[in-house]
């Protein structure tokens, strides 16, 4: 077999020495954060080969239409183009796919079920010649009546958006419009409402937000020798998108072989399918490389987005300020295909009591089918929308007893031992009371810092910013507080495990480790935990962490704030199984020199063998010699079970986290512009594995949340369900001068159910910054403000 072409820019080992131990609880640097930052590292997008071809998808100019006739005559005689592909060229018997549900045709056929869905596609010579190949070919649409809300896809003669369905969640649904339906019961709401001294109501709309990550969906498709495809594609889950890619190819999985390559950020939206079958099938067609590769226009079509919610919510409390009971209904648009949403509905429905005790509940989530943009996993999933109408509700609540909102909150916050509205007990630390605590004991920033002595206005400090638009009349501060509860990793029963592969040897003089997973490396900084995981249990300080790919067993999504708690319990547990046969060599060798071997604890650290009480046994290095130790391991969390489809009880999450935030903002109240002064938090990690990452990945969470507070929204044309903003010029994500300080305030309590008592952090802090925003808005203006996100019209009457 002739010797296979590697890309230029394929991930190559990632080794990371430090002059420290560089174990868990130390904030050791990242290994591609210099790459990254200098724009050395090699994105997806940077992908190349000297013969590749480029591929280019053509999509639905229409929301909901019938394809009468696709003409490609045009494309297909221009020169520099190779192939052209329509669904009649699939294959393979297979031509859907889907994440849980397997209703995305790989290209439509018969019709189009939203706007931007892919109808062809082209592979040429040039990009701009498969460009304008593309533009070339002709469809014949025949539009049909839209499904854009729950009253269009529920009424009793509504159209379907999939006809037929036959999938698990049919027997459930009251309408085959709907994807899936949870409700929770518990206790008596009707008998618990008489004991109410005040009803709060209110009905809140979420705005579709956009994961908005910077690398945009690509990768390179290489045919093999064999009849199969080397894939290299940036994406959350390789092995999900392997079970995926195979079947519509035609092809075994093991001729499909997967490469993860250099991720610009995902944040859920890389956990579907976007480019990856297209750039295969091409590849297979013509023989040649091909790399696709997004531009922001297509890449807010080519994934999925959070879904937008209706929430309509009823809170009671006695006098004294104790919740006597909740009432919701949470409408989710799941747009056109199902992608995560049942997971997303069972989130939102188990997590929409919020952090609170509340015994007598009724609760019912739904996500629809419809002709708008498809939804799926975004950073919170289902929690978030949750998140933004209780919180809102809780400062109702407060505001019509008259107590403090914090003081509110704390009187009816959950703690370790609480019970959970799906009847599973909280049995780790649950610190919400502490949490509030110590965000509302922070100092506060100063008023009016655009005042100086003697100087005019730093327009910088003011709303509006460096648009000059105010210097400082009309401004009003506001507070505002907000804390929220996030599961950690899959649930409802999902076997949800982790697998890695652990090396240990002598290299040049020295012991080192290799770790191998197929954890996809999206920006949260796995590779830097993983390595000073198997510094800190095999006691060696140079480790290599192998590029993630499908040679090695599945790692599960890089999603849920699962991938330290899953994979990095695989990364400990294959390095303890490693361990644990390095001190078998080591009794066999030098057993008879020193009775500790049988009876002490052994531990491996600083590239020796030692006792508990620190006394040196061994060196490694002279321990294995020529042995080479490697272990592959699949690890797995405590099971969870399906919530009851009518009653909603069950064992659902493996864990949660907390996290609440105070926002401090000053508001122009005439021309209705909103500056963030300070986003203050506190969050349970459990344990800082890594102290500097972990800051920073709440620091980030926390600003997705403030985008979605004051401006993230896909504006989906009601009338023909067309995206209307699909820029970043038009669709707008906080920059360093939208960002304010966002103080931390780092707990550690230990959750004795996880690998190093850690708890997942990616998620939490995105649920509470948005609410407490919104408070803060709410409390400079007194508007009641139910929406995001909130836009000077809706501050200033002038909608």
């Amino acid at each position: 077999m002739a010797q296979k072409t590697v890309p230029a820019g394929t991930p190559t080992s990632v080794s990371q020495k430090s002059q420290t131990k560089g174990g868990i609880g130390e904030s050791t640097l990242r290994p591609d954060g210099t790459l990254k930052v200098t724009g050395e590292f090699a994105y997806s997008s940077d992908m190349w080969h000297e013969d590749m071809l480029w591929g280019q998808t053509l999509r639905s100019t229409v929301a909901h239409a019938e394809i009468r006739s696709i003409d490609i005559s045009e494309a297909v005689a221009m020169p520099g183009v190779y192939a052209v592909l329509t669904y009649d060229d699939l294959p393979a018997e297979v031509k859907n796919y889907g994440l849980e549900i397997q209703d995305t045709p790989v290209l439509a056929h018969g019709k189009v079920r939203h706007h931007g869905e892919p109808v062809a596609l082209v592979a040429a010579d040039h990009p701009e010649t498969a460009r304008r190949a593309a533009a070339k070919i002709k469809i014949d649409y025949v539009e049909l009546p839209l499904i854009t809300d729950e009253a269009s896809a529920t009424a009793p003669d509504a159209i379907l958006v999939h006809e037929g369905r036959d999938d698990h969640h049919i027997g459930h649904v009251p309408h085959p419009n709907i994807v899936h339906r949870q409700p929770i019961v518990r206790g008596n709401v009707e008998e618990a409402r008489e004991r109410a001294d005040v009803i709060v109501e209110g009905e809140y709309t979420f705005g579709m937000q956009d994961q908005a990550f910077l690398g945009p969906e690509s990768g390179l498709a290489v045919p093999s020798e064999d009849g199969g495809v080397d894939l290299y594609v940036a994406t959350q889950w390789l092995h999900s998108d392997l079970k995926q890619i195979a079947p519509v190819l035609g092809l075994p999985e093991e001729k499909v072989r997967m490469t993860l390559s250099g991720v610009g950020g995902a944040f859920g939206g890389r956990e579907d399918i976007s480019m990856q079958i297209h750039a295969s099938l091409l590849a297979l067609r013509t023989g040649k490389p091909v790399k696709i590769v997004y531009n922001r226009f297509e890449s807010f079509f080519g994934h999925v987005h959070r879904h937008p919610a209706k929430l309509y919510y009823e809170h009671g409390a006695t006098k004294d300020g104790k919740l006597t009971h909740m009432k919701c209904k949470i409408v989710l648009d799941g747009g056109a295909y199902a992608s995560a949403s049942p997971a997303v509905v069972g989130n939102a429905s188990s997590l929409s009591v919020g952090p609170y005790v509340i015994d007598d509940v009724d609760i019912e989530a739904i996500a629809l089918y419809s002709n708008n943009p498809p939804c799926g996993a975004m950073r919170g999933f289902g929690a978030v929308q949750a998140c933004f109408a209780y919180e809102a509700q809780m400062d109702k609540l407060a505001a019509k007893l008259g107590i403090d909102p914090v003081e509110f909150r704390q009187l009816n916050a959950m703690e370790q031992g609480t019970i959970m509205p799906t009847g599973q007990p909280v049995d780790s630390p649950a610190p919400v009371a502490e949490l509030l605590r110590r965000i509302k004991a922070r100092p506060l920033p100063p008023e009016r810092q655009w005042e100086t002595a003697g100087q005019g206005a730093d327009v910088r400090q003011l709303p509006g910013g460096l648009s000059n638009t105010t210097h400082g009349e009309g401004v009003v501060r506001g507070i505002g507080y907000a804390v929220g509860i996030k599961n950690v990793g899959f649930s409802e029963g999902f076997d949800d495990y982790s697998t890695a592969k652990v090396r240990m040897e002598v290299i040049n003089g020295e012991a080192v480790a290799t770790v191998h997973t197929a954890m996809a490396e999206v920006g949260q900084g796995g590779v830097t935990v993983h390595a000073q995981i198997a510094r800190t249990e095999l006691g060696v300080t140079q480790v290599t962490i192998n590029p993630a790919d499908t040679q090695v067993g599945s790692a599960g999504s890089t999603s849920a704030s699962r991938q330290t708690y899953v994979t990095g319990g695989a990364v400990k547990n294959s390095c303890e199984l490693v361990r644990e046969k390095v001190l078998e060599i080591g009794r066999r060798k030098f057993g008879s020199y020193h009775p500790a071997w049988a009876t002490a604890e052994l531990l491996l650290e600083a590239g020796k063998v030692v006792t508990d009480g620190g006394e040196v046994l061994a060196d490694l290095v002279e321990l294995l010699e020529d042995e080479v130790v490697e272990i592959e391991a699949e690890w797995r969390h405590r099971p969870t079970e399906a919530f009851d489809l009518r009653t909603g009880q069950g064992f659902g999450h493996v864990q949660y986290s907390f996290a609440a935030h105070r926002a401090v903002v000053e508001v122009d109240t005439e021309l209705g512009l909103v500056k963030v002064i300070e986003l203050a938090v506190a969050q349970d990690v459990g344990k800082a594995l890594n102290p500097l990452s972990v800051v920073g990945q709440i620091q980030g969470g926390t600003t997705q949340g403030l985008g979605v507070a004051v401006m993230e929204e896909i504006i989906v044309d009601p009338k023909t369900a067309k995206v209307r903003n699909p820029s970043f010029t038009d669709y707008l994500i906080p920059t360093i001068l939208d960002t304010p300080t966002i103080p931390v305030d780092v707990l550690e309590l230990a959750d004795e159910h996880a690998p190093y008592g850690l708890r997942g952090i990616g998620e939490a802090p995105t649920l509470s910054s948005t609410p407490a925003v919104l408070a803060a808005i709410r409390a400079a203006t007194g508007l009641e403000l139910n929406k995001t996100p909130v836009r000077p019209e809706h501050l200033t009457g002038t909608l």
